[in-house]
């Protein structure tokens, strides 16, 4: 998923470079919310692996 967003990214910024606009906001849109789901889930995985751990060593 992270990739996804750094290639919308990228999308943006090589669309607001040659002065597509509306290309370049919805690329930018995109990788926003794909780079929030990815921090989500990534928090959400971090916070169970550390609460499991913890549980396995007690």
């Amino acid at each position: 998923m992270l990739k996804w967003a750094v290639i919308f990214l990228l999308i943006a910024i090589v669309a607001g470079i040659f002065g597509y606009s509306d290309v370049q906001a919805a690329s930018a849109t995109i990788a926003q919310w794909l780079f929030g789901i990815f921090l989500v889930l990534f928090l959400g995985a971090l916070a169970i692996g550390l609460f499991i751990s913890k549980k396995l060593t007690s």
